[in-house]
């Protein structure tokens, strides 16, 4: 459900400030074994996920640092959050046709992963969407989408922690990530039912309501900031 889109939305919504990058390090760093765990007893070395790893890797060197610069405001994540939502529920509509994915199914699935790289869209989500999107069964692009998921998740954590050492962890920030990376674990954990699911339209309906609550919540500061300015 996008843990850089409630990164840059939970705190808007409750008035709380911005955590920096080095906070979806943790979330990169707890999330990752909650992915393993969903996936014991699944096969992990399936060559054809090289070709759902490749789009969002090149994509994530290449444009990583200036799609963030430029969309990972609170109303950009906001309005990814609803589109994405609204592409998850529209796909879960098509039929399911087939339950072995293709060589096409995966690189269908890497590019949508690709796509992931703007803050608000799920990677796990647009795999799915685009697993879907192509009929795949819900059983097979559940599957699908998290052995998906965990090649490039553990990439963009270990990509992102290598750039945290590299410039330096404050010694203050040590344990409020160690805090947030036993949360995002513990969190993602209790997910795994909705993750492993076949029924994603209440995951959807969710992620368009928080873009939603979000859009308002900058309309209404923006109305009090015009009061207030009219005031003065």
């Amino acid at each position: 459900m996008s843990s850089s889109g409630h990164v840059a939305l939970l705190p808007h919504l409750l008035g709380w400030e911005k955590p920096g990058k080095t906070f979806e390090v943790a979330v990169h760093a707890g999330s990752t074994p909650a992915l393993l765990l969903a996936l014991r007893g699944e096969r992990l070395l399936d060559p054809k996920l090289v070709l759902t790893l490749a789009p969002a890797a090149l994509a994530g060197l290449a444009f990583e640092r200036p799609v963030e610069e430029r969309l990972g405001g609170p109303r950009s994540v906001a309005v990814a959050q609803i589109l994405a939502g609204a592409a998850l529920l529209a796909a879960d509509r098509r039929d399911e046709r087939r339950r072995a994915p293709s060589a096409a199914d995966h690189l269908a699935v890497g590019a949508a992963q690709a796509v992931a790289l703007v803050p608000g869209v799920s990677r796990y989500g647009a795999a799915l969407t685009a697993a879907r999107l192509r009929e795949l069964s819900r059983g097979a692009s559940a599957a699908l989408a998290l052995r998906a998921a965990v090649p490039v998740t553990a990439g963009a954590g270990a990509l992102k922690g290598a750039r945290l050492v590299r410039e330096g962890i404050e010694p203050g920030l040590r344990a409020p990530l160690a805090a947030g990376a036993a949360a995002a674990l513990a969190t993602s954990l209790a997910a795994l039912p909705l993750a492993r699911g076949t029924r994603w339209r209440a995951i959807a309906a969710y992620r368009m309501a928080l873009g939603a609550a979000a859009l308002y919540r900058q309309a209404d500061k923006r109305r009090k900031l015009g009061v207030s300015r009219m005031a003065d």
